[in-house]
């Protein structure tokens, strides 16, 4: 491990103003899973943040412990944000991970302010909160605990199967609040994974996710996100994906066509360019109007995903859909409580 700090390196004082901290430490490991990555540690001064009123994500807070992330996939929407740290949205974006050491003081801290109305906040929404430096720098524990102890309503979505880690907290977070927990799993072709996707675990082993949380009596959904136009929209492949993920035991999917904004345009255009240069025109034309594509191409995929749901058995929640766990009843006067059946119903 290599290590700098601000008071023994001033070539470090770079970091403080790019990252607006008072004090920066950056770290690499040795390790073979961070090999080329860096990691900036600082302390936030907030950590529940406002999204804006014109996104059109269905929830107004979020936690972000991590900027940047290793799962390195090329079409993350939120690449755009390491540009202004003055850092690349594409090699940066993956290898130069800003770490908010201070997140679970520092939410537990804004949780119990007076001003807090103990608002739904959601998490992984920007960058994966289970991302590979998740397992060195354990910040979600001390996150769930907090919105656990406060009784505060949340959501988690995730590539990571780290997650399996915090299953035992999420559990006793379900049972005082709402909770919504999603996978996401935008297509299961092997190939396509790890070109696209080349930090994450494998499709299969996100389903795992699912299982493990329906086993322990917590509902999981799944968003098909990204469907891939020309790459994984082709109704076979649709039909793989989505029998997959019923398998899985997952409550509902909810796909999502690639989005395209700026900064991650040129990164997957640029990858699209090396693995599917055939590709290129027709991805210029469909997304001609801007980062989406058109409405009736959405539509479409829409409709054959809900169709493909509602053929294997698939209920109609949309995923993640927070929802509260029951607190076992206690047992019958007459029956010992260590002999009777412990049960977790959900409402």
């Amino acid at each position: 491990m290599r290590w700098d700090h601000l008071a023994e390196n001033p070539a470090t004082a770079r970091d403080a103003a790019l990252f607006g901290a008072e004090a920066v430490t950056t770290r690499t490991f040795d390790t073979p899973e961070f090999q080329g990555m860096t990691f900036h540690e600082i302390r936030a001064r907030s950590i529940v943040n406002r999204v804006p009123g014109a996104s059109r994500m269905p929830f107004e807070w979020t936690v972000n412990p991590y900027r940047g992330c290793t799962h390195a996939c090329v079409y993350c929407f939120a690449r755009r944000t390491h540009s202004y740290l003055d850092l690349d949205t594409g090699h940066d974006f993956d290898s130069q991970i800003v770490v908010k050491v201070n997140a679970p003081e520092l939410l537990r801290r804004q949780l119990a302010s007076p001003r807090w109305r103990g608002e739904h906040i959601a998490m992984g929404t920007n960058v994966d909160c289970y991302q590979r430096a998740e397992g060195r720098y354990r910040l979600m524990p001390g996150i769930i605990a907090a919105l656990r102890d406060h009784a505060n309503p949340f959501s988690i979505l995730t590539k990571g199967t780290l997650i399996l880690r915090d299953l035992d907290l999420i559990r006793q977070a379900a049972e005082v609040t709402e909770v919504g927990i999603s996978v996401s799993v935008g297509f299961t072709d092997q190939e396509l994974w790890r070109t696209v996707e080349p930090g994450t675990p494998a499709p299969e082993r996100r389903l795992d996710i699912v299982r493990a949380f329906a086993d322990h009596g917590i509902d999981c959904g799944v968003l098909m996100a990204p469907v891939l136009p020309f790459l994984s929209d082709h109704p076979d492949r649709l039909r793989d994906t989505v029998r997959a993920i019923a398998a899985s035991g997952a409550t509902s999917v909810t796909p999502l066509v690639l989005h395209l904004r700026p900064g991650a345009r040129e990164w997957y255009m640029a990858w699209l360019e090396r693995h599917h240069p055939h590709l290129v025109r027709r991805y210029e034309r469909l997304y001609t109007e801007g980062a989406y594509a058109p409405k009736w191409y959405q539509r479409q995929v829409t409709r054959q995903v809900h169709e493909l749901a509602e053929e294997f058995g698939m209920g109609p929640r949309r995923a993640g859909l927070p929802r509260r766990l029951a607190p076992p009843e206690p047992a019958p006067a007459e029956q010992a409580p260590d002999t009777a059946p412990t049960q977790l119903t959900l409402l």
